[in-house]
């Protein structure tokens, strides 16, 4: 008989112990409600079990009567949440609205040289480049002959060859293209202008 009480009463505080199981979901915003927060991290602490809100700031993960969830983001104030010890429902459903969590640095000065003394030589030993120097070598031509080269066509210069290229399309349209040295009307126009002595260098 000992025994059999001793085990009522075993069963008796395990089902006071066992706590009931709430589906906890929500939706993360910011301080002003106005854009949902992903990627905010939802963890209960001491059972190690969380997730994290989706694109659209919103999550749902099992917790149990009793549990504090935390909500967690990189700057905004972190917050818990304590799920009642009894809750009738569930279900539980919220809408979260998370802060900026402003830390204020104190002012750092990041200085090259270790010592003022060393930075002071520095600028000493400076050997300062004539700006002009540097302006015409930028200017010579061949340096803007090399940027002409290597400069990618204009929209004027597309729209040119785009046009040249239909036009040599269309030629071709009906046969190949008449070859200017078998021409004898040209060799006739060639022969003429050296004749008149338009070929000499004046």
């Amino acid at each position: 008989m000992l025994f059999i009480g001793f085990f009522f009463s075993t069963q008796l505080a395990q089902a006071q112990d066992e706590k009931k199981v709430i589906q906890l979901s929500g939706i993360i915003l910011n301080a002003d409600s106005t854009d949902a927060v992903a990627g905010v991290n939802v963890y209960v602490p001491q059972k190690g079990r969380g997730t994290s809100s989706g694109r659209f700031g919103y999550f749902s993960m099992p917790v149990l009567e009793g549990d504090s969830v935390v909500f967690s983001f990189i700057g905004l104030k972190k917050q818990t949440f304590k799920v009642p010890d009894k809750v009738d429902n569930d279900k539980i459903s919220l809408i979260l609205t998370m802060e900026v969590d402003e830390i204020a640095l104190a002012e750092i000065e990041v200085m090259p040289y270790p010592t003022e003394d060393e930075f002071k030589d520095a600028v000493l030993a400076m050997t300062v480049v004539d700006p002009m120097s540097i302006s015409r070598a930028n200017m010579s031509p061949e340096m803007l002959l090399r940027w002409a080269e290597s400069m990618p066509a204009s929209g004027n210069e597309n729209f040119r060859t785009f046009q040249q290229g239909m036009m040599l399309q269309n030629q071709d349209l009906y046969g190949p293209r008449p070859l200017r040295l078998l021409d004898p009307f040209a060799w006739s126009q060639f022969i003429r202008s050296i004749k008149r002595g338009d070929l000499k260098s004046k």
